[in-house]
């Protein structure tokens, strides 16, 4: 009989549970993820029809097809885990596929993070000039480290 308690997790559920609860909570995360970067790309598939998209410089043209394959890449990531999981379903492998998950889950938050500011310095650039397009997006790079990487960490730290 399998443990109760699943890798020192402080729950009553065997191991097998405990991937199938993490599993469950990576979909959702993966849901919600998935929604608001197919929207992004969306959207920004559809800026090189609009007239303005001609008098974009160089810089400008680059960033946005950057931000574009950022875009598409993390679209490809969000749905990898659903695509393994569809192929190695009833294979009792559920672990592995919760590890491999949250390794994509990590680079899709990445992802994400890398279009915010992204999207950010190319609306500024193209609204306000390099200058505000560079002031707006390096702060809001730092911010998002902040919120992605340190308040888990600090969290971490601090449950122990």
């Amino acid at each position: 009989m399998a443990s109760r308690d699943a890798q020192g997790s402080g729950r009553e559920e065997t191991v097998d549970e405990q991937a199938d609860r993490k599993w469950n909570d990576l979909l959702q995360e993966l849901r919600v993820m998935q929604t608001g970067t197919q929207l992004i790309a969306g959207f920004l598939l559809t800026l090189p029809f609009q007239s303005k998209f001609d008098e974009l410089d160089t810089y400008q043209r680059t960033l946005y097809l950057v931000i574009v394959l950022v875009a598409l890449l993390t679209t490809a990531l969000v749905v990898t885990p659903i695509a393994v999981h569809r192929r190695i379903s009833g294979r009792h492998v559920k672990q592995r596929l919760v590890r491999v998950a949250e390794l994509f889950v990590a680079g899709v938050l990445s992802g994400i993070g890398l279009l915010l500011v992204g999207i950010s310095m190319f609306v500024f650039d193209v609204v306000l000039g390099r200058t505000a397009g560079i002031v707006v997006g390096v702060p809001l790079l730092v911010v998002v480290l902040l919120l992605l990487v340190g308040v888990p960490e600090r969290m971490l730290r601090h449950s122990s």
